[in-house]
């Protein structure tokens, strides 16, 4: 069982961001949405033939491969955020390009299971650590590329990331 951890109120988190939290409901499950989410993302990309997932579906976007290992780094980076900001940490953190990272991650070059078993260990870290976390801890905030976010959003922004994924992959891909 995962602690409740309540939807965050705006300026706990960057205005762009809305379209992630917005897909969540308000029922303070974020836990056991990261725990549900990721069987869905794994069932999804498990039901494509290897090669449609090293496939952009247009020129110039990600591949199926290389979404997922997007969503492995940003949810690295946010827990990461959450954790400094818990600890009390008021460094304001630098942002990151993702785009830049996309090559550099060689995702096409990988195996669909060892992108997967990554995403499964990130995904019970980033559990766990949200779990441990005071209710006082999820109130706290920090900046991060230029904007505030609350612990508690952090959270809620990975579940809403995922699932903003998930459905850009099935209406490009179908599945």
């Amino acid at each position: 069982m995962y602690r409740q951890i309540s939807k965050p109120e705006p300026g706990e988190f960057a205005p762009y961001t809305t379209m992630y939290i917005d897909l969540l409901p308000d029922d303070g499950l974020v836990l056991t949405h990261l725990e549900k989410n990721i069987e869905k993302t794994i069932h999804l990309v498990q039901s494509f033939p290897e090669e449609k997932l090293i496939q952009p579906h247009a020129v110039g976007e990600w591949t199926i491969k290389e979404i997922l290992v997007h969503m492995i780094d940003d949810e690295r980076i946010y827990a990461y955020r959450a954790l400094r900001y818990a600890r009390g940490d008021n460094t304001e953190l630098p942002g990151f390009e993702q785009d830049d990272y996309v090559p550099y991650s060689k995702a096409n070059l990988r195996t669909t299971q060892s992108i997967i078993d990554e995403l499964k260990a990130v995904r019970a870290a980033t559990i766990t650590l949200f779990n441990s976390f005071t209710d006082e801890d999820l109130m706290r905030k920090g900046i991060g590329s230029g904007n505030v976010l609350s612990v508690r959003a952090a959270a809620y922004h990975l579940a809403g990331h995922e699932l903003h994924h998930l459905n850009s992959i099935q209406e490009n891909y179908g599945g």
